[in-house]
């Protein structure tokens, strides 16, 4: 949903960072019990806390799900040195 700013214009709200267990789970596509697996197993972070609530870091689940097996393996990147 664009807010309007104070000249007028649009824009996008920022994108949330901190994600409950629920919301990080459906992130990456995964029931909330296999994400407590994956938790627990470390295939994923372990949450912040901020007071009594765990709050997982979307940029921490990015990279986590980036190490993860399986994909499509780039051949020929220019990037990859």
């Amino acid at each position: 949903m664009e807010q309007k700013t104070a000249y007028g214009r649009y824009c996008q709200p920022p994108e949330r960072r901190g994600l409950s267990r629920a919301e990080a789970a459906e992130y990456i596509g995964v029931g909330v019990s296999k994400f407590d697996t994956m938790v627990a197993d470390g295939r994923m972070p372990e949450p912040k806390r901020i007071d009594g609530r765990r709050v997982w870091d979307r940029r921490h689940i990015d990279r986590a799900f980036d190490l993860l097996e399986g994909g499509c393996k780039v051949e020929n990147n220019p990037w990859e040195l």
